[in-house]
């Protein structure tokens, strides 16, 4: 069994070509078949791209509160979430009854104000919040989603090399991408062992998943069959991990591991994870590849979207009735 996260290095390309690619592939294969996560490194994402995206972070959860409430979160998933507002009731893996102890800013994919999902007002079709007041921030993030989205979405030509398919399969599911950044800042907790968590035990529900973390520590992964162990910041590369979709998707031959975040540090601690998910609309079914006849497909079909929105419903706060 696994006590360690497996590294899978790029070598600073994108290219699905060149023979590096096909080491990548088998080396990425490996790891989400067993643990699910993987490190990342060797990537295109530039240091400065994501030190800026980090700092602006920091500078918005520096703002007042009431700067931050401005922005709260809307019914399309965009804007910012006060500390303790989501319970991960979903949770396969815990009975978790106490609220994460964080605060983000949700930015999705941008759209175009003639976009036909915005002007009807579909899930998850909306605007971004951006802080005005501070004029540096969106630009910062922009080009942050910019280098991430490319690596996100080399990735999934790698997983589909992986899986005996070309490397192109699997691109048309994301057309119209879901996507997700979050701003995550975690404040210091005690020291004292208890059952508040910065993040309680989970899995993610759509894709993949790239983390970038500061150098606090405290993210936490459950290997199959296996205790937690520490997943420590490693300089200039990704935590990469499987979300429950992919995992319907190769029929469970990926592994979408629990993970958590309990920040011991003393200090604050923030990260950027970007999550890139299909179109809402996607089909998610059973991978020809990855079903015989020893191997029945496990799950029936379903949209993205219609797994999302049950997941979306249940977790936060701002989209239950307010008598519930």
């Amino acid at each position: 069994m696994l006590n360690s996260i497996p590294l899978v290095d790029l070598g600073g390309n994108l290219d699905p070509a060149v023979p590096a690619a096909r080491k990548a592939a088998l080396q990425l294969h490996e790891a989400l078949s067993t643990i699910g996560f993987a490190y990342i490194a060797g990537h295109t994402v530039r240091r400065a791209t994501r030190d800026a995206a980090f700092a602006a972070s920091r500078e918005f959860h520096a703002s007042t509160l009431e700067q931050k409430r401005s922005l709260a979160i809307n019914a399309f998933h965009r804007g910012y979430m006060g500390m303790a507002t989501s319970t991960i009731v979903t949770s396969s893996v815990a009975r978790v009854t106490r609220p994460n102890m964080s605060e983000s800013l949700m930015l999705m994919h941008e759209l175009p104000p003639d976009d036909a999902g915005l002007l009807a007002g579909l899930p998850m079709q909306g605007p971004n919040q951006w802080p005005g007041w501070l004029p540096g921030f969106k630009p910062a993030m922009t080009q942050y989603v910019s280098e991430v989205d490319a690596l996100g979405r080399y990735i999934v030509r790698l997983v589909a090399m992986s899986l005996g398919l070309e490397a192109t399969a699997l691109d048309h599911h994301f057309d119209h991408p879901t996507t997700f950044l979050r701003a995550l800042h975690y404040p210091p907790q005690p020291p004292v062992e208890d059952d508040q968590m910065g993040s309680a035990p989970h899995t993610d529900y759509g894709i993949v998943t790239l983390l970038a973390q500061d150098d606090s520590g405290g993210l936490q992964v459950r290997p199959r069959g296996g205790d937690w162990i520490e997943a420590p910041p490693i300089p200039d590369t990704y935590v990469l991990n499987v979300g429950d979709m992919l995992a319907r998707w190769t029929n469970d031959r990926f592994v979408s591991t629990p993970h958590r975040v309990i920040n011991r540090s003393g200090g604050d601690r923030y990260s950027l994870p970007y999550f890139l998910d299909p179109g809402m609309d996607a089909l998610i079914e059973c991978l020809p590849t990855c079903t015989d006849a020893q191997h029945p497909p496990r799950y029936e079909p379903v949209t993205y979207g219609e797994y999302l929105l049950e997941r979306l419903d249940k977790n936060y706060a701002y989209r239950k009735p307010a008598n519930a």
